[in-house]
C-alpha cells in the first residue's frame, strides 16, 4: 500500500519533462483532470504506513486514462450479421456518391442557403426538395431530421387542437418507445380510435368522419404484421371516403420504398408514389430504410400544406442539417438516374442471387482453410419488411466458447459483428460489402489464433 503523505503534489507532477510531453500531446487541462483523479483514487486507498509511488508510473496512468477518454466510440465495424438495415450498426450504409457529397458538404463553404444566380439568399429545403418531387410527382417536399420528427411537424402544423381519426390497428410502437398516441399528445392533436384491434371497417370511419376532424391518418405495418382475423380497407378507399368529408388524409409509410420490394423476392412494401397516386394529402417516411439514405424524415405532399408546415416554427428545430441535404440528395440522384438497384448499398444487398452469395462463402472457406457453408437466412430489419427474409448462404465456423469467440471478433481493429445460428458461428456473406472481405477474413484468423 501507498503512504499518504508519500503522495506527490499535482505540482510536483507538473515539473517533470514527462508531463511536459503529456500537456504538449494533450493540453494542460486534461493532463491537469487526469493526474488530480489518479492522485484522488491513491489518497483514498493509502495507508499510515507504505511504499512511495513513482511519478514516472503516476504520469503512465494519466497517459492511459486520457487516452481511453478520447477514444472514440463511433467506430467502423464489420456487419456480418445478415440483417441489412442493422439500427444498432446504423441502418443503411451510404452509396459512393452520397458519401462524396457529404465529404463535399463538409469539407467547405456550400450553397447550403445561398441562390448564385440571384446572390441571394436561397432555401436550404430545395436542394433535395426538386429532386424528391421530380421522382415522385409530389408538388411539394421537406426534409427533417428523422420520421418521427416528421409525423410530429405534420400534426402539430395540420392538426394540432384538432380530431386525427386513426384505425386501432395502427397505433403502433417504434424503438426507442415512439408511440403513436404519445406523438399525438405532444402535437396537440385529438386522437380518435376506429375499429377493433385486428380488423377495421370502411365504415367506421365514416361514422368517426361525422364529427370535424383534421386528419385520418394510415401509420402503415412497416415494423410488425396482424395476421389471422384482419382486414382494413384499401387505403385509396379511404382516400376517397376522407375527402367526400372535406378531410385531409396523411399516410405515415415509416420504411419509405421508392421501388417495388417484390423484385428481391420479398413482400411488397408500399411506395411512396402509390401512397400519392391513391390520395395522401401528406406522405411521411424515413431516408435510411428502404430509401438506403442517410438518416432524415421526408415530407412530401400538396404544395398548401407543405407551405405551412415549412412555416411552423417546430420546422427550424427539426431541419436537416448540410450534410444529410447532400447525401440524400446523391441518393435521390441514384433513383432519378434508375441506377439505385446497382449504388445504393441497401438496394444492392436485397439484389445479391443466392447463388453469388455461395460461392462468396465458399470463397472464404477455401481462404481459412476451415468452416463449412450452409444455407440460412438474411433479415431486412430497420423496422422494414416484418419476418421477410432471403436465402443465402453462410460460413459456419465450431468454436469452443462461441460468445466468447464472438467478443474476440468484436476486438479487431476493424470489429466484427457476426452471430450464433445452432452453436455455431455464421457470417453472412450478403452484409459484407467485397472491399471489406479481406479485413473480414483477417480478423477472423486473428480471433481464431486467440481462441485456441
Amino acid at each position: 500500500m501507498i503512504e499518504r503523505r508519500a503522495i506527490p503534489a499535482v505540482e510536483n507532477l507538473l515539473q517533470i519533462p514527462q508531463s511536459t510531453e503529456l500537456i504538449n500531446e494533450y493540453g494542460r487541462t486534461l493532463v491537469l483532470d487526469a493526474i488530480r483523479s489518479i492522485l484522488a483514487e491513491m489518497r483514498a486507498g493509502a495507508t499510515a504506513g507504505g511504499g512511495e509511488p513513482e511519478n514516472a508510473a503516476i504520469l503512465e496512468l494519466a497517459r492511459r486514462r486520457i487516452q481511453a477518454w478520447l477514444q472514440p466510440t463511433l467506430l467502423p465495424v464489420i456487419n456480418a450479421t445478415g440483417v441489412i438495415l442493422h439500427t444498432n450498426l446504423g441502418r443503411a450504409p451510404l452509396s459512393k456518391a452520397a458519401q462524396q457529397a457529404l465529404f463535399q458538404a463538409a469539407d467547405a463553404y456550400c450553397t447550403l442557403e445561398f441562390d448564385l444566380e440571384k446572390g441571394t439568399r436561397g432555401m436550404r429545403s430545395s436542394h433535395a426538395e426538386t429532386l424528391l418531387t421530380r421522382l415522385t410527382g409530389a408538388e411539394a417536399a421537406l426534409v427533417v431530421n428523422n420520421n418521427a420528427a416528421a409525423v410530429l411537424l405534420v400534426l402539430t402544423a395540420l392538426a394540432s387542437r384538432k380530431r386525427v381519426i386513426i384505425s386501432r390497428t395502427q397505433l403502433v410502437e417504434i424503438g426507442g418507445g415512439f408511440r403513436v398516441p404519445d406523438v399525438m399528445s405532444q402535437s396537440g392533436a385529438k386522437l380518435v380510435e376506429v375499429g377493433a384491434t385486428n380488423r377495421v371497417h370502411l365504415d367506421d370511419y365514416n361514422l368517426a368522419l361525422q364529427e370535424p376532424a383534421a386528419l385520418v391518418l394510415r401509420a402503415h405495418h412497416s415494423n410488425f404484421k396482424i395476421v389471422g382475423f384482419t382486414s382494413e380497407p384499401p387505403f385509396a378507399e379511404l382516400a376517397a371516403l376522407a375527402h367526400a368529408h372535406g378531410v385531409l388524409v396523411m399516410d405515415d409509410l415509416g420504411s419509405g420504398a421508392l421501388v417495388d420490394t417484390a423484385r428481391f423476392g420479398v413482400a411488397h412494401e408500399p411506395t411512396v408514389q402509390e401512397s400519392l397516386q391513391a390520395g395522401a394529402d401528406v406522405v411521411c417516411f424515413s431516408g435510411d430504410k428502404l430509401l438506403g439514405g442517410p438518416q432524415a424524415g421526408i415530407i412530401l405532399g400538396r404544395r398548401d400544406l407543405l407551405q405551412k408546415i415549412k412555416k411552423h416554427p417546430l420546422g427550424r428545430a427539426l431541419r436537416a442539417d448540410k450534410l444529410c441535404l447532400a447525401a440524400l440528395a446523391a441518393t435521390i440522384l441514384h433513383y432519378l438516374k434508375n441506377e439505385a438497384e446497382t449504388q445504393v448499398p441497401v438496394l444492392q444487398m436485397m439484389a445479391q442471387t443466392a447463388e453469388k452469395l455461395q460461392e462468396r462463402a465458399q470463397r472464404w472457406a477455401d481462404d481459412l482453410g476451415m468452416g463449412e457453408v450452409i444455407a440460412g437466412t438474411s433479415t431486412i430489419g430497420g423496422g422494414s419488411l416484418p419476418e421477410e427474409t432471403l436465402p443465402t448462404w453462410l460460413l459456419a465456423l465450431t468454436v469452443l466458447q462461441p460468445n466468447r469467440f464472438l467478443a474476440r471478433l468484436r476486438d479487431q481493429a476493424l470489429p466484427i459483428i457476426a452471430r450464433i445460428e445452432t452453436e455455431k458461428v455464421v457470417f453472412d456473406p450478403r452484409t459484407v460489402s467485397s472491399e471489406k472481405e479481406q479485413f473480414l477474413l483477417a480478423g477472423i484468423r486473428k480471433a481464431l489464433n486467440g481462441n485456441k
